[in-house]
């Protein structure tokens, strides 16, 4: 098991600057940099206790080359119904947190498996895993609890790289019919035409890696949808590959929604400087491009969780 200081430093050790860009204004290269290596002091980027909450906690192993840790709050321990949040990318207390502070009775299932969007993609290799997930999830549960427990709604988010599952899962009709709820927290990114080309310069984007989101889109746009969607995205440009913005307006700009500025507070002093809304989908854009901000997002599970499911 990862010791939970040492995912928060593959955080931002995966966020430091690989490279600087040259000073050409025409001949300007993308920086390999995500995020901004500046220092800022505005917000004050509160972040959530670090310890274990009270409750059952159980591990599911053998279905990734890493466990799957599980964690039901204590307030949720003699109920039969639940919500199952699949959250990928996160230390184990703020999934935990998120749990405690979930308006409803919630099952949590936390899964690392590294740094980079790939290694979340590709460990769903076929649909039959994440049936596999979910059956071993009830079974131990049902095992542990000394009775039979159903699941209500399945909902799955992912911090930054972790959207790589929900894309990957997304793709998968049985695995799309299932899932009720889905939740970015400044993750969905996408390629340039040609690589690493920015849009300033010239470069488009790789749609073909929206389709899973923009069909969950329109699913969670419509008024009577069980489907909800709700995609946070920080102000951070990577580069080398579309940044959470680009993408919030492109997936915009391809169901045909305006983006209405805000000034307001968030959770954890966050800043909030967008919104998009339509029905059952939302986004929300908030200030900041440094590596505090990103992590912002993450600390925040708990909040826009339940503001997910509320839609």
């Amino acid at each position: 098991m990862l010791n939970k200081f040492s995912i928060i430093k593959i955080y931002v050790l995966s966020l430091i600057i690989i490279s600087a860009a040259n000073a050409q204004k025409d001949t300007l290269k993308p920086a390999s940099q995500n995020p901004s290596p500046m220092v800022e002091n505005t917000r004050t980027h509160q972040r959530i206790e670090k310890k274990e909450y009270k409750g059952l906690q159980f591990i599911i192993p053998g279905i990734f080359k890493k466990q799957v840790n599980v964690f039901i709050p204590e307030r949720d321990l003699t109920n039969s119904g639940f919500d199952l949040l699949i959250h990928f990318f996160s230390p184990e207390y703020i999934v935990e947190y998120a749990a405690e502070k979930y308006n409803g009775s919630i099952i949590t299932a936390c899964i690392n498996l590294g740094a980079g969007s790939s290694v979340y993609y590709n460990a769903f290799p076929d649909s039959a895993r994440f049936t596999s997930l979910i059956s071993s999830i009830i079974k131990t549960a049902s095992s542990k609890l000394g009775r039979n427990i159903k699941i209500k709604r399945i909902i799955i988010s992912g911090f930054s790289a972790g959207y790589g599952a929900v894309k990957k899962l997304l793709s998968y009709n049985s695995v799309y019919n299932k899932i009720s709820g889905v939740l970015l927290l400044d993750g969905m990114h996408a390629s340039y035409v040609p690589e690493r080309k920015v849009l300033y310069q010239g470069g488009h984007i790789d749609t073909s890696a929206y389709t899973g989101f923009l069909k969950f889109a329109k699913d969670a746009c419509r008024k009577n949808s069980t489907k909800k969607f709700l995609f946070t995205h920080s102000e951070i440009f990577p580069g080398t590959f579309v940044s959470t913005t680009e993408s919030a307006d492109f997936l915009c700009s391809l169901l045909n929604l305006k983006i209405k500025p805000v000034l307001k507070w968030g959770p954890l002093g966050m800043q909030q400087l967008s919104i998009v809304h339509k029905n059952h989908f939302e986004i929300l854009g908030f200030a900041g491009n440094t590596a505090p901000d990103h992590i912002d997002h993450l600390e925040s599970l708990y909040f826009f969780l339940n503001m997910l499911m509320k839609m």
